[in-house]
């Protein structure tokens, strides 16, 4: 008597061929993941670390520097002595007064080499400080207009700008200060 063997669903072959699927899925899902991640951080991380430095601008701009007299440290024609210091321009008594000194030091350092003063003020992008009277731009001390320092972001054709306004005095009166972080290059904001 010859007994026939019915062919069984679940075969070594059928098996072998789920476990080979499984694998692949995972492996698919786990390299999209991955990818997806890493995408995320190459456009996004750029926007963030833009965005960091232009409120650390902020409040290197606000705060006094270090040391608290780095105006007389520095010679504000040679670029080798700027390593040394950290840009603030307020007076250092605690207020938001803007000491005049620290003011044309900064603006003599960035007319002289822009690019030499983003690592003093701590940003890797372009820069650009805008300080204009509280009553606008002809009132009070300063009738030219507003103080600008750094590179404006118009001219540049930016793509990307985070602006920060602060608050302060200059030479006793109110004036409001614009500080841009900007590049041309693309990013993806978040």
């Amino acid at each position: 008597m010859v007994t026939r063997i019915k062919g069984q669903f679940w075969s070594f072959d059928v098996i072998f061929a789920i476990i080979i699927f499984g694998v692949a899925i995972t492996v698919l899902a786990y390299t999209w993941y991955n990818v997806n991640n890493q995408l995320a951080l190459a456009y996004g991380n750029g926007a963030t670390i833009m965005q960091l430095q232009a409120e650390s601008l902020a409040q290197t701009i606000m705060s006094p520097g270090n040391p608290d007299n780095w105006q007389s440290i520095v010679n504000t024609s040679n670029a080798g002595t700027w390593d040394s210091v950290s840009i603030g321009l307020t007076d250092g008594n605690g207020s938001s007064s803007i000491s005049p000194g620290k003011l044309y030091a900064l603006m003599s350092m960035a007319n002289y080499n822009y690019g030499g003063t983003k690592g003093p003020l701590g940003v890797a992008y372009n820069y650009y400080i805008v300080i204009q009277q509280s009553g606008g731009p002809t009132s009070g001390a300063n009738e030219a207009g507003n103080i600008t320092i750094g590179s404006n972001p118009q001219n540049g054709k930016s793509l990307t700008t985070y602006v920060y306004k602060r608050v302060a005095f200059l030479d006793g009166a109110p004036v409001t200060i614009y500080i841009e972080v900007w590049t041309n290059t693309p990013l993806a904001v978040s």
